[in-house]
């Protein structure tokens, strides 16, 4: 899983209006050059327009503009970002030639009239979720962007990362405003939530200077290890600004975690233990809603649920060979319980457990980054580590996911891997989890668009297309097969595990959000069917319930890049090369599905001659 701020998913009304890439016949090539430098120019004055509005979206992108402050969610805000989206979609239908554009540029404008439609639909559901829940509230989100995006070389930086810890009462009061806008709305999280999101909390200010616990809260700890790298920094100023860190901790971010903490209290005692969206007033249509925009397609939640169960029925039968393959004699749900509970499948729940499974995890990637020419032609120049996922935000967070590089070359794309428990994180599932969430996975794909050249930056910068992203991460476990890797059967049905997972989730999300399923009856349904560890089923379950739809971007968008790439198999024959076909996947960055299969049929009719 990728962590990001989408922008939202092209609605498919945005596709079926303009059809594929045609040039009225009075265009002359210097009309389309002009036609499409002036498209081109529009599109980079919108994107920095969005960045200017967004200090925390310039802290991502590696720039410093507005370092000492967050963005505004007030809802004048969210009102005034509706009018801008409507304003920019009318300008560019108004102002600009569609059919005098050249293919990349229809592309673009494509993209984006889809994106602002989406947009504007997506106006009416702002409300529709969950601003504070275990996967990525604020609550732990602010602090993991002053951990992991707020870098500190010099005393102007450490001066910004104090403001905004004074800014933070602004924000949470904001955030606050919301969850009792959501109140009337009867849209409250379920109880379990809860319990999580108040310990975090409760967490963060915990420690130095917050108590006299005996060691630094995770804020204090970030900011004086910044501050004492800083080159050459006088130690009276190092001192002074410890000192004003200290004051912000204590006399803003203690209140601010004071009020949101009372928040939830009172939101926890109205609480109730229904999951589902099909809760909300509209929630069937909001879903639907959800479905569309995750996967960029029509399918339907029943559509989605019964190709879910097909596929989990496939995936089993494959385990089943692996079962008889390692000489294991007795059914399948044994077979799982064997390898949720064997000590040999799990590094001893240690620092040096962990630390083994790190030192694991990297030459993985080593090693597939070895022999990435058989499976690409294009190469991003990004580097990519692998960490741990932080104490302060670990017990609640996914598995796994990755954070794309910055643009500027400071910070590295990262694996983060949750090893809170490793009795979650199997070693037979290493090499599948490596492959996705960093090499040939997310970090390919989010680098590479990152590094385009001649594209608007909002297509370099996007990754709103959660089916094309996790399609590519989940394709990315599948590919190295093909390679030879997954010699050790158990590491094969580890990669089989983690796909029968995802199908899993096609039918577990629109059981909870469609079909009214409860929590308890998910969490039978996932321990009969997959070989997850409980902390696993627990938490993953958890996440569906507060990411309505998210869960099925996985299993589409991968079937959809099988299927496209099968088409183009049979149709080229001998001239079929799986390095130009990632390039026609990945160089146009992220796109919805339907658009990468006129990419895909595109490029084999140019194939064919």
């Amino acid at each position: 899983m990728k962590q990001r701020f989408p922008w939202p998913a092209l609605a498919a009304v945005g596709l079926l209006i303009f059809g594929g890439a045609v040039h009225a016949a009075t265009s002359t090539p210097e009309q389309v050059a002009v036609e499409s430098a002036k498209a081109n120019a529009f599109f980079e004055r919108v994107f920095n327009e969005r960045v200017d509005r967004s200090p925390q979206l310039q802290s991502q992108l590696g720039l410093k503009k507005d370092y000492d402050k967050w963005d505004d969610d007030s809802e004048a805000r969210r009102t005034e970002d509706f009018a801008r989206s409507a304003q920019h979609l009318a300008e560019l239908k108004r102002d600009l030639n569609f059919e005098a554009l050249d293919p990349s540029t229809q592309l673009s404008y494509r993209l984006f009239v889809g994106q602002a439609e989406r947009a504007i639909e997506g106006y009416k559901w702002r409300y529709y979720n969950y601003p504070v829940n275990q996967m990525f509230g604020q609550h732990t989100g602010l602090v993991a962007f002053l951990v992991n995006i707020h870098r500190i070389n010099d005393v102007k930086d450490a001066q910004a990362y104090i403001a905004r810890l004074n800014g933070l009462k602004v924000k949470f009061d904001q955030l606050i405003a919301g969850l009792e806008v959501r109140r009337t709305k009867g849209i409250v999280p379920p109880k379990f939530v809860f319990p999580l999101v108040l310990e975090s909390s409760r967490g963060i200010i915990t420690g130095e200077p917050f108590d006299a616990a005996g060691k630094p809260s995770a804020l204090l700890e970030d900011f004086a290890n910044k501050v004492a790298k800083i080159p050459e920094l006088d130690p009276a100023m190092r001192d002074q600004l410890l000192l004003s860190a200290k004051l912000a901790l204590t006399s803003t971010v203690k209140p601010a975690y004071d009020a949101l903490i009372a928040e939830l209290e009172s939101l926890e005692k109205v609480a109730t233990d229904e999951d589902g969206a099909w809760k909300f007033s509209e929630g069937a249509d909001f879903y639907n809603y959800a479905l569309r925009t995750t996967t960029t397609t029509t399918l339907t939640a029943d559509q989605i649920h019964e190709t879910g169960r097909r596929e989990v029925a496939r995936i089993h039968g494959e385990m089943e060979k692996i079962k008889v393959k390692v000489g294991f004699t007795g059914d399948l749900p044994a077979f799982f319980k064997f390898l949720r509970t064997d000590p040999q499948f799990y590094f001893p729940n240690t620092p040096a457990g962990q630390a083994a499974y790190l030192e694991g995890a990297i030459k993985i990637i080593d090693t597939m980054r070895a022999r990435l020419d058989e499976l690409f032609l294009t190469k991003p120049k990004a580097m990519m580590i692998v960490k741990a996922v932080e104490p302060f935000r670990e017990r609640e967070s996914g598995g796994a996911f990755y954070q794309p590089p910055a643009i500027d070359g400071s910070r590295p794309g990262t694996y983060y891997v949750n090893l809170y428990e490793m009795g979650a994180v199997p070693k037979y599932e290493m090499e599948a989890l490596a492959y996705h969430e960093g090499i040939p996975g997310h970090h390919m794909q989010f680098a590479i668009a990152q590094e385009l050249t001649g594209v608007p930056k909002f297509r370099k910068f996007g990754g709103g297309y959660t089916a094309y992203v996790e399609g590519w991460g989940l394709y990315c476990e599948r590919i190295p097969k093909e390679m030879g890797f997954y010699a050790d059967p158990y590491a094969d049905f580890g990669r089989l595990a983690m796909e029968l997972w995802r199908a899993a989730r096609l039918v577990v999300d629109t059981g909870l959000h469609a079909k009214k399923w409860t929590r308890a009856q998910t969490l039978d349904w996932l321990r009969t069917n997959t070989p997850n560890s409980e902390r696993d089923i627990v938490t993953e379950t958890n996440r569906y319930i507060v990411m309505p739809s998210q869960a099925t971007a996985y299993k589409i968008g991968m079937m959809k890049i099988l299927e496209l790439r099968e088409l183009a198999t049979r149709a080229l024959g001998p001239k079929f090369d799986v390095r130009e076909f990632h390039d026609v996947v990945l160089k146009d960055g992220a796109v919805p599905l339907d658009l990468l299969e006129e990419n895909v049929r595109a490029w084999i009719g140019r194939k064919k001659g």
